[in-house]
């Protein structure tokens, strides 16, 4: 066997050179890689998200077509970024809003949208038609731009941001080119930090001269004024794309706040439910003959809020002439029924009898459904007799919902109930309903004749109804549940359910469709008793409001919410239980 010698290399000295150079080449490639992916990242964050809109594209060659090119290509990836999100937010807003599918006419809402036949109102009413009662809120709370000064720098940013394509294609115009770009980032950056006046530094004013001197030089320098022109149609588009995407967003946020119970009212709700489980002290008040005694006034209120719910009594007791013999029936469901039930307990409302039933669990029922309250919503529609010149109208309209149903069996022993929504607030005494004689009719309720079926004939079909029949609205229902036995009108409105469901819909609509048809010729008009919109409707006159036995805040803007309409929320909130210490603990109405 050959021996390696005293001169020999060892057989493993190359390799382990070689593999200690491979690790420190893969070391090097993991710090560079490391570096780079987060600028890559950064650099591509605008595809993605929007910023202020104020974009500048940097020059990458002095001869060329290279630079418009690029963003060309930016704006095309931008605004496919942009209609995606867009998109989404449309679709989530559709799912917050219980509008019915159909659109009254396709062709006229396309000429109420174009913007260059459409007036004033038109614009309106299509806003009104996409967006509800966000586009009301919107308009009382618009706030006209009175900063000039940023106003003045907005513009000539868009002057320069038009130009620099242009002159950056300039090799004799270099040191103009980086000039501006130098320009541009000053102005991007200060507008970027300011919103108003009084936001911007003190040398805003020289900046403002400083670029007014720029665009004088940019002007006076011969480029294609097509290209100029395409780079500021880019800049308009991509800034009204914004706004549009901004304004589905807000209007996301709005009907996201309306439709979520505000902390306040939750934290009271989870405060009674925690107090009725430690304080078993409060006992029910022996009022239970009461509660099946048909010769006294019942009044029956679909709830899950407590404070909604307290107030429609509150107000119905307070100028009540007798409070003796009113009974008040409030049904809730699981999650609200220990909150409900010991605030009607701890709080006293005069004389009046007050009975909190468990919708879900009632004994009574067979098959316990889950509670569902009044249904809203807003409908659009052209002019019944000449629909050719009158322009779309949108209206709220409030119906019962499939709870409602339940009240012949629920209330087996009585004969006549009133049902209130909680969302009304009652100014006079009551008492005169239950002397109105309806005949063979079955539901005494406001009738909202400026809505005829006929109208609604694309949200209802074609057959079925009396196109000359008014639209009721529920707020305010005196029922007649003998007459409703007799005519099994629970049995109808199941019925029809089960043919329209096999129809084209939502579930919303059938069931909208559904109330009308059951009730249709069994309504008894109850004129001038409710003053509705409060919860939608700004221009609403204060005396007929003072004047009217029922306010109905239908609509979105309800007046426990912050959105609710500012001027109308006094009538609601002065039958609120201020003394109760609860309120304040959760800063309700604070």
């Amino acid at each position: 066997m050959k021996s390696g010698g005293l001169g020999a290399v060892p057989s493993y000295g190359v390799p382990a050179k070689r593999r200690w150079r491979g690790l420190v080449i893969a070391v090097l490639g993991l710090v560079i890689l490391s570096m780079l992916v987060p600028l890559v990242f950064l650099l591509g964050l605008h595809n993605g998200f929007h910023s202020s809109g104020y974009l500048y594209e940097q020059k990458t060659s002095p001869s060329n077509q290279k630079s418009l090119e690029s963003y060309d290509r930016h704006d095309v990836g931008h605004n496919e970024s942009e209609g995606e999100q867009s998109s989404h937010v449309k679709e989530l807003i559709t799912k917050f809003e219980p509008t019915l599918p159909k659109n009254p006419s396709s062709d006229h809402i396309e000429q109420a949208t174009n913007p260059k036949t459409s007036s004033t109102s038109e614009d309106r009413n299509s806003c009104q038609i996409t967006f509800g009662s966000y586009c009301l809120w919107q308009q009382e709370h618009r706030q006209e731009m009175k900063e000039t000064l940023i106003k003045k720098l907005k513009d000539q940013l868009f002057v320069t941001r038009a130009y620099y394509p242009s002159i950056a294609k300039l090799p004799a115009k270099d040191k103009l080119s980086r000039q501006l770009k130098q320009n541009i980032q000053e102005m991007e950056h200060m507008l970027s930090e300011s919103t108003s006046d009084a936001d911007l530094p003190p040398v805003a004013e020289s900046y403002s001269k400083k670029m007014e001197n720029t665009i004088s030089r940019i002007k006076s320098v011969p480029v294609d004024c097509n290209n100029v022109d395409k780079k500021l149609r880019q800049l308009f588009d991509l800034t009204e794309d914004e706004a549009k995407f901004h304004m589905k967003q807000s209007a996301f946020l709005y009907k996201l706040n309306v439709l979520t119970m505000p902390k306040s009212l939750h934290c009271l709700s989870l405060k009674l439910t925690v107090e009725y489980f430690k304080s078993p002290q409060y006992e029910e008040k022996a009022n239970k003959e009461k509660f099946t005694d048909s010769s006294l006034q019942h009044y029956v209120i679909f709830s899950n809020n407590v404070l909604a719910a307290s107030v429609v009594i509150n107000s119905t007791v307070f100028h009540a002439k007798e409070s003796l013999n009113q009974v008040f029936h409030v049904l809730t469901d699981r999650e609200n029924y220990y909150a409900m039930k010991l605030w009607f307990l701890r709080n006293q409302f005069k004389e009046a009898a007050v009975q909190v039933l468990n919708v879900e669990q009632d004994s009574q029922m067979e098959n316990q459904l889950p509670l569902s309250l009044p249904e809203e919503f807003w409908v659009s529609f052209r002019g019944y007799d000449n629909p050719s010149t009158n322009q779309i109208r949108t209206e709220y309209l409030s119906i019962f919902s499939d709870s409602h149903y339940l009240l012949p069996d629920l209330f087996s022993n009585l004969k006549k109930v009133v049902v209130l929504d909680d969302d009304v607030v009652i100014q006079q005494d009551l008492s005169a309903l239950w002397n109105i004689d309806m005949g063979d009719k079955v539901n005494g309720a406001e009738q909202f004749c400026s809505v005829k079926l006929g109208q609604l004939r694309s949200y209802l079909g074609e057959k079925g109804f009396s196109h000359n029949s008014c639209v009721w609205m529920s707020g305010l229902n005196v029922i007649d549940l003998g007459r409703w036995r007799e005519l099994g009108l629970t049995q109808t409105y199941k019925k029809l359910i089960k043919e329209l469901t096999m129809q084209e819909g939502s579930a919303e609509g059938i069931a909208w469709r559904a109330s009308l048809l059951a009730f249709e010729n069994r309504i008894h008009p109850l004129d001038k008793w409710v003053v509705s919109g409060l919860g939608h409707n700004y221009t609403i006159e204060s005396q007929s409001i003072k004047t009217a036995p029922v306010l109905h805040y239908n609509g979105n803007m309800k007046p426990w919410l912050d959105l609710g309409i500012p001027q109308y929320k006094s009538y609601w909130k002065k039958f609120l239980n201020k003394e109760d210490q609860l309120l304040s603990e959760c800063n309700v109405n604070s």
